[in-house]
């Protein structure tokens, strides 16, 4: 990890999130990010990297109550109390030309929180990876995330996209250098990326981890750095830099949380399934994810991912279980359309050849996941980033006890 200088947070008053008081939008960034078409040609797009190691192996999981400092057993408290939880997820952020579209997300997320009772109030932010484009750089971390989430007025965890950890020949600098020095801190620091805003590092275990909050348990994974396809695992290669740890890991989490109750997401930046075009399925990582809940003889309740820039939302059924397998990648970086077979606009939902059902999409908007869970049930809401409208332009409820869709 980086030994850049950080700071204690302000007045040392623990972690702290979004700014006192809401400040406009800028025009522009402040580093201009340059084209980084040659440092691409120098990228082997073969080559994965090691994943770098947690804190402690042995401690992975992460509470609410931790991430929110000496009054975290009381808001986690308040969340029981009101039945329930309400988060946002988001993947793909940081745009290279400036913050216009980023903005336009970011702005809608921070308005969830206005004019909204406490139990409607989101918790967290979790990131589905891509932070900063385009190799992860610190020097763009300030412009990419810190600014545009400036009036996020909530802690923000993350697992990293393959842009986080990418490296090209000649870097100087490892794999996932900034991403451990912002999300995986020892304590709650302001970091050099910061650039004097007040939000503070997260201290993650890890690059991937398990963060437990009142009725909900997600579990992230780090699929490194190709386009395509994600990989969690030495998919049985002798020779693969990336080692079986979080199968691991997934199996044990999987084994702690059946029993709790608990809606259970399973994150993973590259989609295990994706409708065509720039970015695909990854069929050997789905295979590793359902191994690991075989062997566990227990599914979640949801699969969430990014990467591809665009909504896109799956239903797929394991024996007597509905589970929605759901990309949200177009929270800010360059909204990609679906690439279809000979029509200008596919008409959802279509039936594949394997029984998994694409349900919708959105692949013109930016925007983002409302999720909103309780004892019984998970409802995993799409938003678009217009600033008029707090309706859900999509939805999936999920029954907790039965694995099974719920009309919403």
């Amino acid at each position: 990890m980086s030994k850049k200088k950080t700071s204690a947070p302000p007045n040392n008053t623990g972690p702290q999130f979004g700014q006192i008081q809401f400040t406009g939008d800028p025009a522009a960034y402040k580093i201009k990010h340059p084209s980084d078409q040659k440092l691409y040609a120098l990228v082997n797009n073969s080559l994965m990297q090691p994943i770098p190691k947690p804190k402690d192996p042995n401690n992975l999981v992460l509470g609410l109550a931790t991430v929110l400092g000496a009054n975290g057993s009381a808001a986690v408290k308040t969340i029981q109390d009101a039945g329930q939880i309400v988060f946002h997820m988001g993947g793909d952020t940081g745009p290279t030309t400036g913050p216009l579209t980023v903005d336009k997300v970011t702005d809608k997320l921070a308005n969830d929180f206005v004019n909204e009772p406490a139990g409607e109030k989101p918790a967290f932010f979790f990131h589905l990876g891509d932070i900063v484009y385009s190799f992860g750089e610190g020097k763009y971390y300030y412009d990419q995330f810190y600014e545009p989430f400036r009036n996020y007025p909530a802690p923000i965890l993350a697992i990293p996209g393959n842009h986080d950890g990418l490296v090209y020949k000649g870097d100087p600098l490892p794999t996932l250098d900034a991403f451990l020095r912002n999300f995986v801190s020892d304590t709650p620091v302001q970091t050099p990326e910061a650039g004097g805003l007040i939000r503070t590092s997260m201290t993650q275990p890890g690059v991937y981890f398990a963060f437990d909050a009142p009725f909900i348990t997600i579990i992230g994974l780090y699929s490194n750095v190709l386009e395509d396809p994600g990989v969690i695992s030495s998919q049985k290669d002798a020779t693969s830099p990336v080692t079986d740890e979080q199968l691991t890991f997934l199996l044990a989490q999987l084994n702690r949380v059946k029993n709790s109750g608990n809606a259970v997401l399973v994150v993973v930046h590259h989609p295990p399934y994706a409708w065509g075009g720039d970015h695909g399925g990854s069929p050997q990582m789905l295979a590793d994810i359902d191994a690991q809940c075989t062997a566990a003889n227990f599914w979640p309740h949801a699969v969430i991912s990014g990467h591809a820039h665009n909504y896109q939302r799956f239903t797929r059924t394991v024996g007597n279980f509905d589970i929605p397998y759901v990309v949200a990648g177009n929270s800010g970086h360059n909204v990609i359309a679906l690439k279809s077979t000979g029509t200008t606009v596919l008409r959802a939902p279509v039936t594949l050849p394997n029984g998994l059902i694409f349900e919708n999409y959105d692949d013109t908007n930016y925007g983002y996941l409302r999720v909103v869970c309780n004892s019984s049930q998970i409802r995993i809401e799409y938003h678009n980033a217009d600033p008029n409208q707090k309706t859900y332009d999509d939805a999936v409820t999920v029954d907790l006890k039965t694995h099974t869709m719920i009309s919403n």
